[in-house]
């Protein structure tokens, strides 16, 4: 009896979602029927993989159809921290960004965004261009745009988050490129779930992590049908922006599609820089086998290449003349994260270099060895960080005890599985401690303005995606 109970609830529940989605067909015209009948979403292990095609607004239009609901949310969360974080309201936000950057987004550009918008609203959705546009250009807004808006540029802006590297040649068993990302971020912000495939009328098919609403990764780990591979961690305590100049989003969009080689990579990238979402970009070209590290600032940018070697990331820049002129953060102190995580990328090459393939890279992305104690411990000083772990009790750059940031993904790619368009991502930490939300708020009841924006991110499986044949 009870079984049966469970399959009539369970079919009608299909029987209603079923029906909504029929409500929602009647209002589609044909024309944007056909469009959808190109795209498609499926689930798996914590990701949605979104499939989009075509000319701008039409590729636009399946994102935002197929991905209404989790726009919504994205919005629903982002309005209520934009609002904690500073006390002014979503708009003011909205407003700024489209006037600084209106007559600084290409064309093609333009029409992607407000076809998300138009897709979403048919959906049911309540969202408009100006909101699609905030949300790609979210990051270097409120993380670098809005403290120079507020402070005249006096106070260093963006703390740093993720953990990257890329290798190539000796270092890698394969003498291949081996490229991995993981992505700290407040949890509350932890919706980069999106693996989209996204193929262009124009230029490069691309392969990427993004968040709803996204035309960029966001997160930044891409592949391209040009051979390219993409990724970048950012630069701890920047200071500095540049409102004349191109909004980041679009430039990091314009590499994935139309970048051949390092070169247009590192050309895309500096010209007309803005300083938002100052990083630490690392490149490869799985052509030639060659790697590159991009260090960006606003004033300043170093880049660095070689065929045979490797370059990390931890939101520590090497580059003196950005670290003593655009941030004001330390090289030496193991106490910070970046510091610790620089040391300990250098301890795991050290270990496992030239046997470095994806089981070997999945093993460092969910490394948690602390230099500064010199022992296994998950925390903000290890490779797969673990803020909501760590009681903070040795001064550091992180102040705030149990601070829910961390690692919330892990991606891998090789140059095998980057021809053939595909790469590894795990959803929730690079290792398998689980977050649950609600125990951790019950725990740590300083965070309860987070309650109903901090989602439970249960272990789950590393699961490879490829694009759609």
């Amino acid at each position: 009896m009870h079984l049966k109970k469970i399959v009539i609830i369970g079919l009608t529940i299909y029987l209603i979602t079923l029906s909504l989605l029929l409500g929602q067909q009647k209002n589609l015209s044909q024309e944007e029927q056909s469009w959808l009948k190109q795209s498609f979403r499926s689930e798996k292990n914590g990701w949605i993989y979104l499939h989009i095609e075509g000319p701008p607004f039409q590729r636009g239009f399946q994102h935002g159809y197929l991905l209404a609901k989790e726009i919504a949310e994205f919005l629903r969360v982002e309005k209520y921290m934009c609002w904690w974080n500073t006390g002014k309201k979503f708009d003011f936000f909205v407003n700024h960004t489209l006037d600084m950057f209106k007559d600084k987004i290409e064309p093609e550009y333009q029409q992607e965004m407000k076809g998300i918008a138009a897709g979403a609203a048919k959906a049911g959705i309540q969202v408009s261009y100006e909101d699609i546009v905030y949300l790609n250009a979210s990051i270097e807004i409120m993380g670098y745009w809005y403290p120079w808006y507020k402070d005249h540029n006096h106070q260093p802006t963006k703390t740093g988050g993720c953990s990257a590297f890329i290798a190539t040649g000796k270092s890698t068993a394969d003498n291949g490129i081996v490229m991995v990302h993981n992505t700290w971020t407040h949890f509350a912000f932890a919706n980069c779930y999106v693996i989209l495939d996204l193929l262009p009328e124009n230029g490069s098919r691309i392969l990427m992590q993004a968040f709803p609403g996204a035309i960029h990764s966001g997160m930044d780990f891409f592949i391209t049908s040009a051979g390219i591979l993409g990724t970048e961690t950012t630069i701890e305590g920047f200071k500095g922006f540049d409102p004349s100049g191109a909004p980041e989003f679009t430039r990091i969009r314009k590499t994935m599609q139309y970048a051949k080689n390092i070169d247009d990579c590192c050309k895309i990238m500096i010209e007309k820089n803005n300083g938002g979402y100052a990083n630490t970009w690392l490149f490869g070209d799985i052509k030639t086998g060659e790697i590159a590290r991009l260090e960006l600032g606003l004033k300043n940018h170093k880049i660095e290449r070689t065929t045979d070697g490797f370059y990390t990331g931890s939101n520590i820049t090497r580059d003196i003349r950005i670290l003593r002129d655009e941030t004001k953060d330390d090289y030496d102190d193991i106490r910070n994260s970046n510091i610790a995580r620089r040391v300990r990328w250098k301890q795991l090459f050290a270990q496992y270099n030239g046997k470095i393939n994806i089981k070997t890279a999945q093993i460092m992305l969910g490394d948690h060895y602390d230099v500064y104690l010199n022992k296994e411990l998950p925390n903000s000083r290890s490779i797969c960080g673990h803020g909501e772990l760590d009681p903070a009790n040795i001064p550091s750059s992180w102040a705030k005890p149990f601070y829910p940031l961390g690692s919330i993904d892990a991606k891998v790619v090789d140059s095998k599985l980057a021809r053939e368009m595909k790469f590894w991502a795990k959803w929730g930490s690079s290792c398998n401690i689980p977050f649950d939300a609600s125990k951790f708020l019950k725990e740590h009841q300083q965070y309860d303005y987070l309650e109903g924006y901090l989602k439970d991110r249960p272990s789950q499986p590393w699961t490879l995606f490829s694009i759609k044949k």
